[in-house]
This record gives C-alpha cells, sequence and structure tokens, in this order.
C-alpha cells in the first residue's frame, strides 16, 4: 500500500466510525423504497420528489451527529477532522445512489441499475490511475484517495437522478411533515435492522484501533483493512446479483407465488462462486497480498480468513433478502443484536491475545452464525423441503473444491497457471455434482 498500514488504518477506523451511524442518512427508506415500488410502481411520481426532500434533511442530520459523536468518542485526538468530513459527504453521496438505485430496481431496469452500480467504481479508477501517475498534479495520498471517491460518488448519483427524473411525470421538491413522518415510520423497521446488521459487519476495524491504541492500534487496523478491501470488493460484485431479489421477491410474495425454487436457483447460482474464491483465498492468500502490495505478503492469514465471510454474507444476500421481502423484521433484529453481541464478545478476547487475525475469526464465526440463523428462519418461516439431494451436491462440492486446490496450489512453478487450473476444474466440478446446469441461468432470466 503506497500509504502504509498506519496511515491506511486510521483511515479506516474514521471511514468505519462515519458508517456506524450511515443508518442517520436513509432510516431504511433505500429498502423500503425498493420493496414498496416493486409492489406498487405507480407510487414512483407521487412520492419522489417527497422523499429526496428528506434524504437532504437526513443528510445533513447525519453529518452534524456523526461530528458529535466523534468528538466524544475520539476525546479531541481527531487529527484528520477534514477527512472525516469528507468521509461523511461521501457516505451522503453514496446513500443518494443507493436511494436512485431502489428506483431503478423497484421499477425492474436491472441492466441500467448495474451500469450504476459500478459507475463511481470506473470514475474512482480514473482518477486512481491518475494519481499513480502523477497526471494533473496529484499524489497519492489519503485526502486525494478521499477526493477520488467524492468524484466517483457525486457524479454517479447525479446521472442515477437524472435516470431516475425521466420515469418520473411530475416532480417538485417540497417539504411535508405529515408524509415524511408517515414514511419514517413505514421505514423504522428496515432502519433497525441495516443499524444492527452494519454494526457487527463494520465495528471490528474500530474494535481493532480502540482496543490496542496507539501505533500498535493503527498498525494492525491497516492490516485488517488491507484484507477487507478485498472483502469488501469481491461483496460488491455479489451485490450485482443479489441487488435484484428484493423486487423480485417482494413481487412473489404479494402475487402468492411459489418462491421455493427461485430461491434455490438463486442460491446456488450465488454461492458456487462465491465457494471457489472463499476456499481459493485459504490457498493463495499469500500470493494475492504479494500481487496487489508490492511483494508485501504480510496479514494474509487475515485475507484468506475474512474470504471464508463471503460464502456467509453471500447467503445473507439470499435468505436474509427474502426474510426482508416478507416483512420478516423482528426475527431479523433479533438475530442482528444476537450477532452483535457475539461478535463484541469475541473481539474483546482475541482481538487483545491475536490481534488482527483474532479479529477476522470474530468476523468469521459472526457472520456464518448469522447466516445460518437466516437460513433456518426461511425453512421454517416458507416451509421450505429438505433437500437432500441438492445438501448432498452442496457438500460434496465444497470438499472437492478443497481437494482441487491441495492438489493444483503447487502443481507447477508458477502460481497464477495453478491459480487457473484450479478455477477450470471446480466449474467443472459444479457441473460434474449438479449444482449447475446450462439451464439454470435461463431460469434465473426468466424471473426476472
Amino acid at each position: 500500500m503506497e500509504v502504509g498500514n498506519s496511515v491506511y488504518g486510521e483511515y479506516m477506523a474514521l471511514f468505519s466510525f462515519s458508517f456506524l451511524t450511515n443508518i442517520l442518512l436513509d432510516l431504511g427508506l433505500a429498502n423500503f423504497n425498493n420493496r414498496n415500488i416493486a409492489q406498487n410502481s405507480h407510487l414512483l411520481s407521487k412520492h419522489f420528489s417527497k422523499l429526496l426532500a428528506l434524504k437532504f434533511a437526513l443528510g445533513a442530520f447525519y453529518i452534524f451527529i456523526t461530528l458529535i459523536l466523534a468528538a466524544v468518542v475520539y476525546q479531541g485526538e481527531i487529527r484528520y477532522l477534514k477527512l472525516l468530513i469528507v468521509l461523511c459527504f461521501n457516505s451522503f453521496l453514496l446513500s443518494m445512489i443507493a436511494f436512485m438505485r431502489s428506483y431503478l430496481q423497484g421499477l425492474h431496469l436491472f441492466r441500467i441499475d448495474s451500469v450504476v452500480s459500478v459507475l463511481d467504481r470506473v470514475i474512482m479508477l480514473i482518477v486512481f490511475f491518475a494519481m499513480m501517475f502523477g497526471l494533473f498534479g496529484l499524489k497519492v495520498d489519503i485526502m486525494n484517495f478521499a477526493y477520488a471517491q467524492t468524484a466517483g460518488y457525486f457524479f454517479t448519483a447525479l446521472i442515477g437522478f437524472v435516470i431516475v427524473l425521466k420515469e418520473t411525470h411530475t416532480f417538485k421538491l417540497n417539504w411535508h411533515w405529515a408524509f415524511n413522518w408517515m414514511i419514517l415510520k413505514k421505514s423504522f423497521p428496515f432502519a433497525m435492522l441495516v443499524l444492527l446488521m452494519t454494526f457487527y459487519n463494520r465495528a471490528d476495524a474500530i474494535m481493532i484501533e480502540r482496543i490496542l491504541g496507539g501505533d500498535l492500534g493503527k498498525y494492525q487496523t491497516g492490516i485488517y483493512a488491507k484484507a477487507f478491501r478485498l472483502l469488501d470488493a469481491a461483496n460488491n460484485i455479489a451485490i450485482l446479483f443479489a441487488v435484484q431479489l428484493l423486487p423480485i421477491f417482494s413481487r412473489m410474495l404479494k402475487q402468492k407465488e411459489n418462491i421455493e425454487n427461485i430461491v434455490k436457483l438463486s442460491f446456488t447460482l450465488l454461492i458456487t462462486p462465491c465457494l471457489i474464491v472463499s476456499i481459493s483465498c485459504l490457498f493463495y492468500a499469500d500470493e494475492f497480498c504479494k500481487l496487489i502490495y508490492n511483494g508485501n505478503s504480510e496479514g494474509h492469514e487475515v485475507l484468506g480468513l475474512l474470504m471464508c465471510c463471503f460464502t456467509a454474507i453471500s447467503m445473507v444476500y439470499i435468505f436474509g433478502t427474502l426474510l426482508t421481502a416478507n416483512g420478516s423484521f423482528k426475527q431479523l433484529n433479533i438475530m442482528a443484536v444476537t450477532s452483535i453481541l457475539l461478535n463484541l464478545v469475541l473481539n474483546f478476547i482475541l482481538i487483545p491475545k491475536m490481534l488482527a487475525y483474532g479479529s477476522a475469526i470474530a468476523s468469521l464465526i459472526t457472520q456464518f452464525f448469522a447466516a445460518g440463523v437466516q437460513v433456518f428462519l426461511c425453512y421454517k418461516i416458507f416451509n421450505f423441503h429438505f433437500n437432500k439431494k441438492f445438501i448432498t451436491s452442496l457438500v460434496l462440492f465444497i470438499i472437492g473444491v478443497v481437494f482441487i486446490n491441495y492438489f493444483t496450489v503447487n502443481l507447477t512453478p508458477q502460481w497464477k497457471m495453478n491459480f487457473v487450473i484450479m478455477l477450470i476444474f471446480s466449474g467443472l466440478f459444479a457441473f460434474v455434482t449438479g449444482l449447475l446446469n446450462h439451464k439454470s441461468i435461463l431460469r434465473f432470466i426468466k424471473y426476472r
């Protein structure tokens, strides 16, 4: 990393802190809106301008509260107040993108939504390359890194707004107390769920920095952040697939259609590549770190563990989304609170003993606990059948991918060649076990 572990670690801690209060930006509006528009598309023109005014008000409130809390938590030791303000503004822009995308998803404009979902990263990459090559006088530092995010988020939010605006018949920005209060009450269950899940997903970096303290805390947070950013990138790819499910599930549940087949199909299509990525990272974490961080593989053990969380998080994308579409917020919030307590206890025990690696263990246990609970809830609430053949195929696939990695990791002197061979055989093995077949993707497209 160009800026070093300690500097990036402090950035990660501040970023995670700004993310914990992120719920104030949205209060569940995006998820509520996604589900609501999918079931009642005629409400787009009626609600858009009022909700947009509410979003701006929430953005101002979020920035104010976050800065106040930061002053209390960090007790005046924040040396990067300017950076925190920029990160808060970036969070606001990111929430605006999610808000605009909730309309695109609710209207089932999935192709446009897919483009919008990656546009901010494309813009960021352009700015990053400019920094790497010193173009326009730009240099690599944390502030320019944050400004690159600002540019990506701003233009993407603007483009998303223009696209949604074309779908509306009337637009007049205005504030309506009664309407806003009604919407906030309806979106509150979404808000609580997002807040709780954000806490156990994002608190690790803050806890490492606070528990260890000093330079060691910043350094270990930087090591954790290096691995977590790759998990974040992988999750973004999975989101492109899973984000389509909330409006699909919402519409099917309203029309009282059978959802078991689409759930199984969605799970299979997402979990197959996720398992390959997660398992392979246990074998290739050292090489991945050296490739990405200029030969430095420090913290590759953390990467190997955190990337296993990718499988659990992907399970949540399927089953958690189904529970959200069904309005099962009481069960989801109980699950989230339990996960937070589990994560806190594990982090307080493991971080002092095992540093960043201990936090990775805590995250892995917490993520699989949360995923397992949501799978159980879905089977209970929707009376899914226990498919012995499917479970057997899944277990065989996991075992097979482990053995494929084990036998190919040192097959040739070139690890990249070994990795490609592993991908090919793992992909073929998915068809051999019956997890995938050539009709699967076509069936999923039909549901869209």
